[in-house]
Order: structure tokens, then C-alpha cells, then sequence
């Protein structure tokens, strides 16, 4: 999954009406509730405000409104422009002020759309990633060097102590880690063990392909 590289708020005009979209990252459904209500009480006197959601690491709660707009012609093409771009832990709220040209299904479908697509390519994405946290225990010896070479790999090393031995935390993808075993068995030795502690999630540069 992914989600927005920052909050903020975007606005394109059609046929003289504006669609203001702001955007904001969320951790739960309080929160996007609060950021909705924030915005209605901002644009008041908005003839719209419109809105969806998506959270959960697996996007399972999703969420919308047309708030007075003929149904499924504005939240529901807000909530798919984020379920098509995999984004979670987002809200969206699309405010309108309506311009004098009615725009027909079709056209709201659109606008609205466009103004979610818009606003994300305006704020950017980033790449969700769950990674194992694996803790690395060595001598002193072996500590030093072996640090350096975890930080020269291509391994997210999270930090360093120096306790009874080193203690070396990593992350990585789950299926690296057989790989991981073998190399780390090939520079010290077989003297190094490690336990696999659980899971984070890192945020990155989403894959230009995807």
C-alpha cells in the first residue's frame, strides 16, 4: 500500500465551479473524521463538501460521502481514485463552490475524480513497505567490521549498541532473510546469531514501474 508524501490542499475550476481538494495522512477513523468536520466548519458556506477515506494497513476501511451531490457522482469516484492508487491512511475532502453551469452525472464524476487524482500527483506518494526487525549479536571482535559491511548492503540498519556484545538491529523483507543467513555466516564465521525481534514498516520511493 501507500500514502501521501505530505498533506495540503488543491484546487482546479470547472466550468466556473472550483473544487478545492485537501488532503491529509490519518491514523485512524477519529482522525478523519476530525479533518472532515475541520473542513466543513472552514467552508461552511461551500455548496458541497465532500469526502473518503481509506485506512488500515490493508486499506480495509474505506469510506464516503456525497454530501448533497446526486449519488455515487462525488465520493465515491474520490474513494476510487484512492483505492486505484493503492492509498491508505488518507483522507480526502473535496469542496465545492458551485459556478452557475451544472456539469450532469457524468461531469461530476470527473471533476471530482480529477480533483483527488490532481491533489496527489500535486502532494506525492510513498511506498509502504512491512519489513522483519532482526537483532544481530557478535564479539567485539567482530563488531566493528561487521557493522560496516550491514551498512555498505543494501540492509536498513535501524541502530547499534554495545552491551555484554554487539547487538546490531536490522530490517529487512521477510524473504531475504534466508539469504541474509547465509551472508552473515560467511563474514564472521559463523560466529554471529540472530533473532528475529518482529515487524516495521518503512515508508520509500514508490517503484517508478508501479
Amino acid at each position: 500500500m501507500r500514502t501521501i508524501r505530505r498533506g495540503g490542499e488543491h484546487e482546479i475550476e470547472i466550468k466556473k465551479s472550483r473544487f478545492i481538494c485537501a488532503m491529509a495522512r490519518v491514523d485512524g477513523e477519529e482522525a478523519a473524521r476530525a479533518f472532515i468536520a475541520e473542513r466543513r466548519k472552514e467552508h461552511w458556506n461551500a455548496n458541497h463538501n465532500c469526502t473518503a477515506y481509506v485506512l488500515g494497513e490493508d486499506g480495509g476501511i474505506q469510506r464516503s460521502s456525497d454530501d448533497g451531490e446526486p449519488a455515487g457522482t462525488a465520493g465515491v469516484p474520490m474513494l476510487e481514485v484512492l483505492r486505484h492508487r493503492r492509498i491508505t491512511d488518507t483522507v480526502a475532502v473535496v469542496t465545492r463552490y458551485f459556478g452557475g453551469t451544472k456539469l450532469g452525472a457524468g461531469g461530476l464524476i470527473r471533476a471530482y475524480g480529477n480533483s483527488v487524482s490532481a491533489a496527489v500527483e500535486e502532494f506525492g506518494l510513498l511506498e509502504r513497505r512491512s519489513l522483519l526487525v532482526v537483532d544481530v549479536h557478535a564479539d567485539y571482535v567482530l563488531g566493528g567490521r561487521l557493522e560496516s559491511d550491514l551498512r555498505d548492503s543494501s540492509l536498513n540498519v535501524r541502530g547499534v549498541a554495545y552491551e555484554e556484545r554487539v547487538r546490531i538491529e536490522v530490517a529487512l523483507p521477510e524473504d531475504e532473510l534466508p539469504a541474509f543467513e547465509v551472508r552473515l555466516a560467511e563474514l564472521t564465521g559463523g560466529r554471529a546469531e540472530f533473532e528475529v525481534q518482529g515487524t516495521t514498516v518503512i515508508e520509500v520511493e514508490p517503484d517508478s514501474n508501479a
